[in-house]
């Protein structure tokens, strides 16, 4: 009687040992996936920060009445211009080239880097405008899809963040 015993608290034991080191393993193993999704998000938000930033700067230099830019036809899509700015400018357009690249690489959903991607084009298409014309004459819908594009990437960058829609109500 006395080994039956001993050797049904060992056994007990070593369940309760087993159990408790599977379920600490589990517990760890979710806080390190919470903490990765924490630094990514963080890692995304930084990056969608740095990206609006660099594109407002872009489309305020490229409204400045004082900024020298041309534009030559784009090489892959025949109906469109590229713009090119002189040395004041150079800065904002590679900040915008490379902060798209960042959004390209950090982004967890390809309707976010889309999104992104139509800003970039509709701030281009305003420069490229603005070379033959003073900011003021900009035609309109080419602000206009910079607004549509600006909304789309806000509510995809706010999806992706796992934020609220703050816009569920207006029309996109």
């Amino acid at each position: 009687m006395n080994l039956a015993t001993s050797a049904t608290t060992a056994v007990v034991t070593l369940l309760g040992v087993i159990l408790g080191g599977w379920l600490t393993t589990r517990n760890q193993e979710r806080l390190w996936r919470r903490d990765h999704a924490r630094q990514w998000r963080d890692i995304r938000l930084s990056t969608y920060n740095e990206f609006v930033f660099a594109y407002r700067q872009y489309i305020a230099f490229a409204l400045d009445a004082d900024a020298i830019i041309s534009a030559s036809p784009h090489p892959y899509k025949p109906d469109e211009m590229m713009p090119y700015f002189d040395e004041a400018g150079r800065p904002y357009r590679e900040k915008l080239e490379a902060t798209i690249m960042a959004v390209r690489l950090v982004s967890a959903r390809r309707e976010t880097a889309d999104a992104a991607k139509e800003l970039v084009d509709s701030a281009r298409r305003i420069a490229a405008a603005r070379a033959t014309r003073t900011g003021q004459n900009v035609p309109t819908e080419f602000f206009d899809r910079m607004w549509q594009a600006q909304h789309k990437f806000m509510v995809s960058a706010r999806q992706e963040l796992g934020l609220s829609n703050i816009w569920q109500d207006t029309e996109e």
